[in-house]
């Protein structure tokens, strides 16, 4: 029973009973810009249906459930067998059940394939971004395999399955399957080549056993594992199966789960290797570049989180301040706080445009769009998720101390928002990976300027940060020093250019003025108050 002194007024209502989807203005536009007409009544019915689900209070539920009750590791049953077998709770089977069926792994093979899985993906992120993990592994595996026709023929109907299969069983048995990798290890992190989990082959053809460790292998409970280690040849891929062909469980030990900042409704755990059977995928030694279509792939995936994770922030916070009042009027007609809801909506905006476009580079296929993909993904993967940190801890603010309590879910954006910029090469691995690539091809830079020169003439300032970004690629004295500040500067004018010639006036003017005009500060909320930032802000309403 109330007490009599306390009656609940102005307080914003809860973001709950909505469609994530549609009502996301940005990301209709982009599905609506990238998919062809034949598929795209389809695809927005399906993409709805998603976004429906992922506005339903259940669902949000079962995001919170997942991350109250994380994965336990059971190591040995009760009569003591080892068994590694990590325990999740209902709410995670749920999810992961649920982005199987929305065609999370599925887009190799669907027209339009990669621009719906994208939306999707940045649809089912803003419910609970740890289940994506296994998600992204999966999807991403597939061009990998393809590099062996025999196990891709085997396997590539599983991974692309839409139904989900808990149960760990030989894969021939299971109507789906989920897949995970194993690069790292304790000694040499993102250094791969210095890996020394060694592999030694069996009479069988194409077959080994593999002894060592891994450092950090995400979902221990996938189907399958693309796995590096030393072959004779050096550094090679292989696919080790979770359970043989007869029945029994191939070793894969669990020493334990990693306790992790954030995401911590998945998995993330030490595996050791002992007698584990394997087969190799693609040539001995070239590990690298077998699995290199497998990492391009899952750090699209990082864009696509993260921009999921600053609509979801973003969404929050115009949410409260359109309900919430405070000296006499509402705050999202506050002049300050208007800036900075719009200074978010901004980042946001140009996250999940360019996201989108580069998912569209994957369906196109072309040899242009593949040299776009080389330099573009590691150039957004290094300054998207860069930007997602500083995004969500601002939208908490916009809270005030509400956005600091576990209940309104801004602290799980928080702690999930610096994952991506860690996960598949951190910033430095990036900015390194785009100067490989502007050594090594110089196709990339070409696919990149042409893309960017569509939109030249139509900003002035974007023009001069072409000029000036020519400038820097000029110069290559100390260039792996610059290499971050010359990476950010190829993704803002990369999102500037996409942004002047597919957003609306307002926030194209925005963008520019702040982010490559030098118009706007280091924090949020101080772009130039002549510009039309309530429209800014409107467009990012969740409707």
């Amino acid at each position: 029973m109330a007490g009599s002194t306390h009656t609940v007024s102005n307080q914003a209502p809860p973001l709950v009973g909505y469609d994530v989807y549609t009502a996301d203005r940005v990301l209709t536009s982009a599905v609506d810009r990238h998919l062809p007409p034949p598929v795209l009544d389809e695809a927005h019915g399906e993409l709805a249906a998603l976004g429906r689900a992922s506005g339903s209070a259940q669902v949000q539920e079962w995001g919170v459930q997942a991350n109250e009750h994380p994965p336990r590791l059971r190591t040995h049953d009760r009569y003591g067998h080892r068994v590694d077998e990590v325990d999740f709770h209902p709410a995670w089977h749920r999810l992961l059940g649920k982005g199987v069926a929305a065609g999370l792994t599925a887009a190799w093979n669907r027209p339009g394939g990669h621009v719906r899985r994208a939306a999707a993906f940045l649809v089912w992120t803003q419910v609970e971004a740890g289940n994506l993990c296994p998600l992204s592994m999966t999807h991403a595996a597939v061009p990998a395999l393809r590099t062996d026709p025999a196990l891709a023929e085997e396997w590539e109907p599983r991974l692309t399955s839409m139904i989900y299969d808990r149960e760990l069983r030989p894969a021939h048995l299971k109507p789906s399957a989920l897949f995970g990798m194993g690069m790292t290890e304790k000694q040499g992190g993102s250094d791969v080549r210095a890996n020394t989990t060694a592999a030694t082959p069996l009479a069988e053809a194409g077959t080994y056993t593999l002894t060592g460790h891994k450092w950090f292998c995400s979902a221990p409970m996938s189907d399958g594992f693309l796995v590096l280690a030393q072959a004779e040849a050096g550094l090679t891929c292989f696919l080790v199966p979770r359970v043989l062909a007869d029945g029994s469980r191939n070793p894969f030990l669990l020493q334990r789960l990693k306790d992790k900042l954030g995401n911590r409704s998945n998995a993330s755990a030490e595996v050791e290797f002992a007698g584990t059977w394997a087969r190799r995928v693609g040539e001995e030694g070239r590990g690298v570049r077998t699995i290199i279509d497998m990492v391009a792939a899952t750090r699209l995936d990082c864009v696509l989180g993260s921009a999921g994770l600053m609509r979801q922030a973003v969404a929050q916070a115009v949410h409260h301040c359109t309900h919430r009042e405070a000296f006499g009027a509402k705050l999202v007609d506050k002049p300050l706080m208007r800036n900075v809801l719009a200074d978010l909506a901004l980042e946001s905006e140009a996250a999940t445009t360019l996201a989108l476009r580069l998912a569209a580079a994957y369906d196109d296929g072309g040899e242009q769009e593949r040299a776009l993909l080389r330099i573009a993904v590691p150039a957004a993967k290094y300054w998207v998720t860069k930007r997602c940190t500083p995004v969500t801890v601002e939208a908490a603010e916009c809270l005030g101390g509400n956005g600091y309590v576990e209940e309104s879910g801004l602290p799980r954006l928080v702690r999930e928002s610096p994952l991506n910029s860690v996960w598949e090469g951190a910033g430095n691995v990036q900015a390194l990976d785009v100067l490989r690539v502007l050594q090594r091809e110089p196709g990339a830079l070409d696919a990149y300027l042409r893309e960017v020169g569509r939109a030249r003439g139509a900003d002035h300032r974007l023009d001069g940060a072409i000029k000036g970004l020519l400038t820097e690629l000029a110069d290559l004295e100390g260039i792996e020093a610059r290499a971050r500040r010359l990476t950010e500067r190829l993704a803002l004018v990369l999102q500037g250019s996409l942004l002047v010639r597919f957003a609306p006036p307002e926030v194209a003017d925005a963008f520019c003025a702040a982010r490559l005009g030098g118009d706007g500060g280091a924090a949020f909320g101080t772009l130039p108050h002549t510009l039309d930032l309530a429209s800014v802000v409107e467009r990012a309403r969740p409707v």
